[in-house]
């Protein structure tokens, strides 16, 4: 198994502390956490996109880019581009820039977004956001893959012989759909043959697992190899402590206070409780030994080959120290019991393979 570190850049008060980061704060402990994600072998960093409080994660490709440049191995991620709304000309312009500083280290998730507060901000209807994204991401293809695009569609101006600049590093630069609600993204990713990211973050099991199971039959429906469809998969909130115990006295008040949040609202969890989501959700809170358990038992049903984890809202004490755990107890176990054919080494890998 791989793994990737990311961030939401949630910024809200400390649940235990009270203590409030400026957001200049917030950004340097992103881009600590990138560098020290890389130090401990992840494989890869994401920041999300959002664009509404407690997030500041409204511009992806800038913050990947400062940590493009405070790296020099690790894969960034989007987790996720929220395509449905953007332009896809920016997309393409931004992001094969990105490819280019960071030595084409670029990995981008697309996907709807899960809060409907960008809508109104980019003048889309709710009800318009997979006819949306499925017809950006079209339009995306071709501009990274094609010169002189000629295009008409519903959501931005026709273009007329339209090359953007820079043409993207990587050819091409991998894209993963980002799956949590609907059938319909992981039809788009099968259509593709692109792999998926399962959002396994707001529901129990059977809710992810169906979708994978679905990404995974219509994949074969496009008469391709079942063997190469490749799916990652996120988590709820880790938190390591050497007892069950301490782990849940400790990180309650975190649970508390991230699930009073706006954003946590909207997605109306169904679990009742802590201990519910512990029993029933993917949330990892626990001993090492308890986390490895459930982190296999959720493989066993989703086959994924990449994990990815947050710590955001901790102290950064915390942070560190539920990072270097995990590095050092869980990470070596589970890359040992699952293989992973992703993430083998990139344009910056092979160059600095071949000054050494």
């Amino acid at each position: 198994m791989k793994f990737a570190l990311f961030s939401l850049a949630m910024n809200i008060p400390n649940a235990v502390t009270g203590e409030t980061l400026t957001t200049q704060q917030k950004f340097q402990n992103i881009l600590k956490q990138a560098k020290l994600a890389e130090e401990l072998g992840f494989e890869a960093y994401g920041i999300g996109e959002r664009h509404g409080p407690p997030f500041l994660s409204s511009s992806p490709p800038v913050l990947l880019t400062a940590i493009a440049g405070a790296t020099s191995r690790i894969r960034l991620l989007t987790t996720v581009t929220v395509l449905s709304v953007l332009d896809p000309v920016r997309v393409a312009e931004d992001y094969a820039t990105l490819d280019h500083l960071s030595g084409g280290r670029l990995e981008m998730i697309i996907g709807k977004g899960n809060d409907p507060r960008h809508y109104p901000l980019f003048g889309i209807k709710e009800e318009e956001q997979w006819d949306s994204l499925a017809e950006r991401y079209a339009l995306l293809k071709r501009l990274w893959n094609e010169e002189q695009v000629t295009w008409e569609g519903k959501y931005r101006p026709p273009l007329e012989q339209a090359t953007v600049l820079p043409r993207p590093l990587q050819q091409p630069i991998p894209v993963w759909h980002g799956s949590a609600s609907s059938p319909l993204s992981t039809e788009l990713a099968a259509k593709n043959g692109e792999p998926i990211f399962s959002s396994n973050t707001f529901h129990p099991m059977a809710k992810y697992k169906a979708l994978i199971d679905h990404y995974r039959e219509r994949w074969a429906y496009y008469g391709r190899d079942p063997k190469d469809a490749v799916v990652g998969a996120g988590a709820g909130s880790l938190y390591i402590a050497d007892t069950r115990e301490e782990a849940i006295r400790r990180y309650r008040p975190y649970y508390n206070a991230f699930h009073s949040t706006d954003s946590a609202k909207h997605n109306q969890s169904p679990f009742k409780s802590l201990e519910d989501n512990l029993e029933n959700g993917p949330t990892l809170v626990g001993s090492p030994d308890s986390i490895i358990e459930k982190l296999l038992r959720y493989h066993s049903a989703y086959g994924h080959q990449v994990l990815s984890i947050s710590v955001d809202g901790l102290t950064e004490a915390e942070q560190r120290e539920q990072i270097e755990r995990f590095a050092a107890e869980i990470a070596p176990v589970l890359r040992r019991e699952i293989p992973s054919t992703v993430w083998g080494r990139g344009p910056a890998e092979k160059a600095q393979a071949v000054r050494s």
